[in-house]
C-alpha cells in the first residue's frame, strides 16, 4: 500500500477495520436494561420457538420464561433480594440457565463457579463474593458439605443432571449415576430443586427488579495478568453489548438456528456466546453437560446444530474422531473458535476437514478475555485471514503498544494488545489495586485494558495474536495459572520449592508439569509423590492438576534469584 493510499484511508475511515462494516454498523447502542429484560424483549414474538434442547427435551420460550419467573419467585421466597450474590455451581443443565436469568430478573448477582472445583476453591469463591445462597449440582455436594458452614450461605439448592431429562433417560441416569451420588436429607438449609421451585409457585408478588446497564450481573473468575485468582465483575451492559455486536457480525443467525453449547456456563465464552447470544437472537441452545470427544460425531448427527462454537481442543477432537468419515456437515452456518488461538496449521486442517464434509463455511477465530465479556475481535465479514483473530467488533477499539516504552506502535509491529469498548469490566471485585493495574484511562478519558498478550494489527486492522506476556497455560480452553499451582504445592509440608511449566498434550493442547524440590531429609518415594498428588486433587480443580510430577535437588534460578522457567522448559525438552 502506497503512502498516498494510506493517507486516503485515514481520511475515509476512523479505523482501518471500518471498511469491513457498513457505515451505520461501526458502533452500537447498548440498551439500558438487564440481561433478562433484553432476553424477553428479543423474544416477545418468538414464544413458540425452542429455547433449550436438553437430551431431546425441548423447552419453548413461553415455558422457559414461566420457569424463570417461578425460579425468581422461589429465590425471593428464600430471602434473596436485589444486590445479593447467589453462587451457581452447575454443569450445562436447564436449571443452571433458568437460575442464571432468575437471579438477574430480581436484580441479584450470579457467581459462576466450576462444579469440579476443589472444596477450598468453592469455599474461597463463596466467601470472597459474599454469596448467601448456593445452587449446586449433586455431584459437588460431598465437597460442599465440608466447607459450607465456614461461609455465609444460609440455603443450598441441590440440582441433579437428571431433573430435566426425559423420563426414560432420567431413570437410566439415576440407576447408573444418581444412586451413587451423596446428597443430604431435605432440611431447612438443604432443598432439592423440585421443593425449591414449589416455593416459587406459591409466591404471589411481582419480582422484576428495575435494573440499569451499569449494575453488576455476574461474577466470573480468572487469574488476570498476575496469576492471582480474581473475581471479575461484568455488568448487564457489558454482556448485552456483545449481543448488539453479534447481531452485526453474525447476521445469518435466526430463530430457526441452533447452537451446540458444549462450553460450560462458568466460562465466559460458554455463558455469553454459548447461551446468552443464541437465546437473545431467538435461536435455540443445545445444552451438553459433559462433553465426550469420542461421541462428538453422535452429537452432530443427532442435533444438527447450525452454529458450533468451541475451543481448539474441541476441533482437535473433531479431526481425530474416526467416526466422522461419512458425516455430512452441510447444515452448519458458523464454526467459531475462541478461548485460545488455533495455530495456522490446525486452522488450515480444520478448514480442509469442513470442506471435505460439505460444510459451506470455514472456521472463524476470535480473541478476547473474561475481563472483556468474551469476544473483542472476530474474523467476520471477510476479515478472516489465516492465522488471524479478526477485526474489532463494532464499538471496540484495539491498539498495540511497546512493552517497554508504552508508546503506540505502527501496523505490523508486535507489542502488547490494549482494548477499549463497551464490554470492558468495571473492575475486579473488592480489588482496586488489581483493577488499576489492568485498566488505564488515557488523556481523552477512554478506558483501556492491558491484556498481557502480544500481537500486531496489519494494514487492514486485522489482529494477529502472537503469544502471552503473562505466564499462563491454556488447558482445554481454560486459563490455568502455574503460580497458583505452585502456591498449592509449596503449601504442602514436605515441599521446599516448586516450578510449574506447560508441556504439549495431543488433546488438551498443553498441561501443567511440576518440578518439585523436597525439604531436607525427605526422600522422593512413591508414597511422598502420592501424598503430594492427593493434596493437589483436594486443593486444585481437575483441569489444573499437573500431568507430571518431577523431583529435583534444586531449580534453576535467574540472576535475581527467581525460578528460571525458560531453563526449566529447556530441561524438560532435554529429558524428553
Amino acid at each position: 500500500m502506497s503512502k498516498f493510499d494510506k493517507i486516503i484511508k485515514r481520511i475515509k475511515y476512523s479505523h482501518p477495520w471500518d471498511k469491513f462494516y457498513e457505515k451505520d454498523k461501526r458502533n452500537i447502542t447498548v440498551p439500558n436494561i438487564s440481561l433478562f429484560e433484553l432476553l424477553l424483549k428479543e423474544n416477545e414474538e418468538n414464544m413458540n420457538s425452542v429455547a433449550i434442547n436438553y437430551f431431546g427435551r425441548k423447552i419453548i420460550y413461553r415455558d422457559f420464561f414461566k420457569e424463570i419467573d417461578i425460579c425468581a419467585k422461589a429465590l425471593r421466597s428464600q430471602g434473596i433480594r436485589a444486590g445479593d450474590v447467589v453462587t451457581i455451581c452447575i454443569a450445562n443443565t436447564p436449571e443452571a440457565v433458568i437460575s442464571f436469568y432468575a437471579i438477574n430478573k430480581i436484580g441479584a448477582i450470579a457467581n459462576m463457579i466450576h462444579p469440579l472445583s476443589a472444596e477450598e476453591e468453592i469455599k474461597n469463591s463463596i466467601i470472597s463474593t459474599k454469596s448467601v445462597l448456593l445452587i449446586t449440582i449433586d455431584i459437588s455436594y460431598a465437597k460442599v458439605k465440608k466447607i459450607i458452614n465456614d461461609t455465609d450461605v444460609y440455603k443450598v439448592i441441590i440440582v441433579s443432571p437428571g431433573d430435566s431429562m426425559p423420563s426414560v433417560l432420567k431413570v437410566g441416569y439415576f440407576i447408573t449415576s444418581g444412586i451413587k451420588t451423596e446428597v443430604p436429607k431435605k432440611s431447612e438449609k438443604n432443598l432439592f430443586w423440585s421443593d425449591f421451585i414449589a416455593k416459587g409457585k406459591n409466591y404471589g408478588d411481582d419480582v422484576l427488579a428495575k435494573t440499569t446497564k451499569e449494575q453488576p450481573a455476574v461474577i466470573l473468575h480468572s487469574g488476570g495478568t498476575t496469576g492471582v485468582p480474581k473475581n471479575i465483575v461484568l455488568t448487564n451492559g457489558n454482556i448485552n453489548a456483545v449481543i448488539e455486536q453479534v447481531k452485526i457480525i453474525l447476521p445469518k443467525i435466526t430463530k430457526d438456528d441452533s447452537l451446540l453449547a458444549i462450553l460450560p456456563l462458568f466460562h465466559c465464552f460458554g455463558l455469553v456466546v454459548g447461551v446468552h447470544c443464541p437465546l437473545c437472537l431467538g435461536a435455540s441452545t443445545i445444552l451438553i453437560p459433559q462433553f465426550d470427544a469420542k461421541r462428538f460425531d453422535k452429537l452432530l448427527t443427532k442435533y444438527k446444530p447450525t452454529v458450533v462454537p468451541g475451543v481448539p481442543t474441541l476441533f482437535e477432537a473433531l479431526l481425530n474422531n474416526k467416526h466422522m468419515e461419512n458425516v455430512d456437515l452441510s447444515y452448519i452456518k458458523y464454526v467459531i473458535s475462541g478461548g485460545d488461538t488455533l495455530i495456522s496449521v490446525k486452522n488450515a486442517k480444520v478448514n480442509d476437514f469442513l470442506k471435505k464434509h460439505n460444510c459451506k463455511t470455514e472456521i472463524i477465530q476470535g480473541y478476547g478475555m473474561t475481563e472483556t465479556s468474551g469476544p473483542v475481535t472476530f474474523g467476520a465479514l471477510g476479515s478472516a485471514a489465516l492465522g488471524s483473530v479478526g477485526i474489532p467488533l463494532p464499538g471496540n477499539d484495539v491498539k498495540i503498544i511497546d512493552v517497554n516504552t508504552k508508546e503506540p506502535l505502527k501496523t505490523n509491529e508486535t507489542g502488547e494488545i490494549l482494548v477499549c469498548g463497551p464490554t470492558l469490566m468495571p473492575g475486579y471485585l473488592d480489588n482496586v489495586g488489581a483493577t488499576n493495574e489492568i485498566l488505564e484511562k488515557d488523556k481523552k478519558g477512554k478506558i483501556w485494558i492491558h491484556t498481557g498478550d502480544l500481537g500486531y494489527l496489519n494494514d487492514d486492522g486485522v489482529l494477529f495474536f502472537v503469544q502471552r506476556l503473562k505466564r499462563m497455560l491454556i488447558v482445554s480452553g481454560y486459563n490455568v495459572y502455574p503460580s497458583h499451582i505452585e502456591d498449592v504445592i509449596m503449601d504442602h509440608p514436605l515441599v521446599l520449592n516448586c516450578g510449574v511449566i506447560g508441556i504439549p498434550h495431543p488433546y488438551k493442547v498443553e498441561v501443567p508439569k511440576a518440578f518439585i524440590v523436597l525439604k531436607n531429609g525427605v526422600k522422593p518415594t512413591s508414597k511422598v509423590k502420592k501424598d503430594i498428588k492427593d493434596y493437589c486433587e483436594k486443593n486444585l480443580a481437575r483441569y489444573m492438576l499437573p500431568k507430571e510430577y518431577v523431583f529435583k535437588e534444586s531449580l534453576p534460578k535467574t540472576m535475581i534469584g527467581k525460578v528460571d522457567y525458560r531453563e526449566l522448559e529447556k530441561i524438560n525438552k532435554e529429558e524428553v
